[in-house]
């Protein structure tokens, strides 16, 4: 057999790819992330016994939308990280954009307080703890979110890494919001972030090893 027919040959028995299978199992392992936090958060923290009465607050919204725009950004910059060539620069400045107008609240906040309240404002009642809570919260979806990462084909394996894991800090931390009493943008826009940085820390060390392909 020639070698044009032979890969005529092959070419024929091939069978179509399913592109978006990847982003799939991506948002299936970020759905299911998700929900292995839920109980997590239940049994290590307990549910926030006056989340009924904190809906009606508008700082409730805020941190829900806040923490909502970055996982829909990280999960559009993952994906296109993990098409190699792709132009990553319009979603990565997506996921600035809800830390940056966060900052921007968090600087007006405290600007219009008072010397003496600014201080609890950033620190809370529970800064000891915040970022520590949402990094453990998120290590369910950290670990799913590798696997489905790795089927992408990244070719930034650090950088999608990184991304992975914010992606995954994002999701703990929708997991966290039930339990947390805290509503001081200063406060969420220090401690949430750092909570959030820590799964995207660990995922730009790990994305190297574990997204090689």
């Amino acid at each position: 057999m020639k070698t044009d027919e032979l890969i005529e040959t092959l070419a024929n028995r091939a069978e179509p790819v399913d592109v978006r299978l990847p982003i799939r199992r991506l948002l299936v392992a970020a759905a299911l992330g998700t929900a292995a936090a839920l109980p997590l958060m239940l049994w290590q923290l307990g549910m926030n016994p006056d989340l009924a009465a904190d809906a009606h607050r508008a700082m409730f919204w805020v941190k829900l939308a806040f923490v909502v725009a970055v996982a829909a950004a990280c999960a559009l910059l993952v994906i296109r990280l993990g098409q190699p060539g792709a132009e990553i620069r319009r979603a990565a400045q997506a996921v600035m954009l809800p830390i940056v107008a966060l900052w921007v609240l968090a600087a007006v906040v405290l600007m219009l307080a008072a010397p003496g309240e600014r201080m609890p404002m950033v620190m809370g009642f529970s800064w000891y703890s915040c970022p520590l809570d949402i990094g453990v919260l998120s290590l369910p979806a950290l670990v799913l979110l590798m696997g489905a990462a790795r089927s992408l084909a990244p070719t930034r394996l650090r950088f999608a890494g990184a991304a992975t894991g914010l992606l995954a800090g994002a999701l703990g931390t929708l997991a966290y919001l039930l339990h947390c009493p805290e509503f001081d943008a200063p406060f969420i826009a220090l401690w949430y972030v750092l909570g959030m940085a820590v799964p995207a820390a660990i995922g730009a060390v790990v994305g190297p090893r574990v997204l090689a392909w």
